[in-house]
C-alpha cells in the first residue's frame, strides 16, 4: 500500500524532531504535526527558559561575593520585564532553529493538532494524512490536584509569563520543578516559602544529595515548611493565602502568588484518539517496549508521553534510536541505567547511577561509601560558609562504582564528566589512579579514601 509518509511524527519537541531529522537522514519520507511552538517543553517551557532564569538570580550573591575580591559594591536591581522579554526572545530564535533543522532535513511540518482516524491515517486540521509508521511524542504537561482553592494557583508554565516580579510567593511540592523555581525566585529577591509533605525534598534521589541541598537551600533564605497533611488556597484582596496543616499545628502564609510548580506532569494523551486504534495506555502513558513500539505494531512513543525517564536528552536518544533501528539498518535501543541528572537548585545538585539506598539494597554490607565535605576555595574571601557534598557508592565485591553524587557549584558540568567514567564500569581504584586537577573542587572525586 502507499502512504503519504514513511513516518508520521505527532509532536514537535525535542524527541520528536530528533526523530524526525534522524528518519530523513535515512531517506524516509517524513511529516510532523505541531500546534504549538517547536520544542516542546523544554524549549518554551521548561528547561531553557528555566536555566536562563537559574543564570539570573546568581547575579545577586556574585555581586556580593566581589566584594570579598575587593571589588567595590554593586548596586542593582531586577527589571523583570526585560528579563522576560529577553528570555521569550531567545525562545524564538530557538523555534526559529528548529523550524530551519526540519527544512533542511526536508521534513514537512504541519502546524495543526494530529488525530487518529485508524492505525495508519491521522487528521491533522482540515487535512487527511496516511503514514506506514506513526510515533506520538506529545510530551507532559502540569496537573492542578485537588486542593480547595487550586484555581488561585499557577502551574509551572506560568512562571515565565508573570508580568511583574511576585515580593512574596509560596511554592507547593518537594520535586526538583519546585525546587528549581524556590531557588530562583529567592535568588532574584523574592520571599520564598516552599511548602513539601515530607521531612524532606527531591524524593528518589539519594538521601545525603536531598539533605544537603535542603540545607543549603534553608541556608540562602527559603523558608521550608514540612509534613504537611492538609492544604487550602484562599483569594485575598492582595493576592492568595495558604493555610497548611502540619504536625505542629496549623498556619497561613500571605502571598502574592502560589505555584504547583511541583505537584506532577501527566502525559498529553487526550484528544489523540488512541481509542480509535486501541492504543494501550496507564494513567494515561502510553506503554512502549524496549523499542518504543506500543501494542499496535505501526505505531511508537517516545518521551514524557510513555511510561519511562522522562528527561528531554532521553526522549532524544529514545527516538533516534527508533529511527536507526527502522530506518537506518542500526538496531539498538535506549539503555536505561546510568543516566546522569542535574537539580539546578542553589546549591545545584547533580547525581549519575545508584543511590547509597538502592545499592544496598541491592548488594547489602558489600558497598561502601566515600564523602567528601568541604567549604570551596572561592567562598574563603567572601566568607561564606556554603559548602560543597561529594559522594561515590562502591562495591566492594567488584571495586565498581555504582554512583556518584554532589552538591555544590558547577555539581552538573562535573557530573557530566564522571558519568562517563559510571557508564564504562570504572572502578574506585580507577578514580585513584587518574591525577586531580588542582586547586579545584571537581578533583575531591579522585582524591577520597
Amino acid at each position: 500500500m502507499s502512504y503519504d509518509f514513511d513516518l508520521f511524527v505527532i509532536g514537535g519537541g525535542s524527541g520528536g524532531i530528533a526523530t524526525a531529522r534522524r528518519a530523513a537522514e535515512y531517506g524516509a519520507r517524513v511529516g510532523v504535526a505541531e500546534y504549538s511552538r517547536l520544542g516542546g517543553t523544554c524549549v518554551n517551557r521548561g528547561c531553557i527558559p528555566k536555566k536562563l532564569m537559574v543564570y539570573a538570580s546568581h547575579f545577586p550573591e556574585l555581586f556580593t561575593d566581589a566584594e570579598g575580591y575587593g571589588w567595590s559594591a554593586v548596586k542593582s536591581q531586577l527589571d523583570w520585564p526585560k528579563m522576560i522579554a529577553a528570555i521569550d526572545h531567545e525562545l524564538l530564535r530557538l523555534n526559529g532553529i528548529y523550524q530551519t533543522m526540519l527544512d533542511k532535513s526536508k521534513v514537512e511540518m504541519l502546524p495543526a493538532r494530529a488525530k487518529f482516524i485508524d492505525q495508519h491515517t491521522l487528521q491533522v486540521g482540515d487535512r487527511t494524512v496516511t503514514a506506514d509508521k506513526i510515533l506520538i511524542a506529545v510530551g507532559g504537561h502540569p496537573v492542578r490536584p485537588d486542593i480547595p482553592g487550586i484555581e488561585h494557583a499557577l502551574i509551572s508554565d506560568d512562571m515565565f509569563e508573570l508580568p511583574t516580579q511576585p515580593k512574596k510567593i509560596v511554592i507547593l511540592g518537594a520535586g526538583y520543578i519546585g525546587c528549581e523555581f524556590a531557588c530562583i525566585m529567592n535568588g532574584l529577591g523574592t520571599e520564598v516559602t516552599q511548602i513539601i509533605r515530607p521531612d524532606l525534598i527531591l524524593r528518589s534521589f539519594d538521601r545525603d544529595l536531598r539533605s544537603a541541598v535542603q540545607e543549603g537551600m534553608i541556608h540562602h533564605g527559603i523558608k521550608m515548611i514540612n509534613h504537611a497533611c492538609d492544604l487550602s488556597i484562599a483569594k485575598t484582596d492582595h493576592g492568595v493565602s495558604v493555610t497548611v496543616t502540619t504536625q505542629d499545628g496549623q498556619q497561613t502564609i500571605l502571598a502574592d502568588a502560589i505555584s504547583l510548580a511541583a505537584l506532577g506532569r501527566k502525559p498529553n494523551t487526550m484528544n489523540l484518539g488512541l481509542e480509535n486504534v486501541d492504543v494501550k495506555t496507564h494513567n494515561g502513558a502510553i506503554l512502549v517496549d524496549v523499542n518504543s513500539q506500543t501494542n499496535v505494531e505501526n505505531i511508537y512513543s517516545v518521551g514524557d508521553c510513555t511510561d519511562n525517564v522522562q528527561l528531554t536528552p532521553v526522549a532524544i536518544n529514545e527516538g533516534r534510536a527508533f529511527a536507526d533501528t527502522m530506518f537506518g539498518n542500526k538496531p539498538r535501543t535506549m539503555n536505561y541505567a546510568d543516566i546522569p541528572t542535574a537539580i539546578f537548585t542553589t546549591p545545584e545538585a547533580a547525581t549519575v547511577g545508584l543511590t547509597e539506598e538502592e545499592a544496598r539494597e541491592m548488594h547489602g554490607d558489600a558497598v561502601k561509601v566515600y564523602r567528601s565535605n568541604f567549604r570551596p576555595m572561592y567562598y574563603v574571601l567572601p566568607n561564606k560558609q556554603d559548602r560543597t557534598l561529594m559522594k561515590l557508592v562502591v562495591d566492594t565485591k567488584t571495586d565498581r562504582v555504582l554512583g556518584a553524587h554532589m552538591v555544590g557549584d558547577h555539581a552538573a558540568e562535573i557530573i557530566q564528566g564522571v558519568a562517563i567514567a559510571v557508564k564504562m564500569g570504572a572502578t574506585k581504584a580507577d578514580f585513584d589512579a587518574t591525577v586531580g586537577i588542582h586547586p579545584s573542587s571537581a578533583e575531591e572525586f579522585v582524591t577520597m579514601r
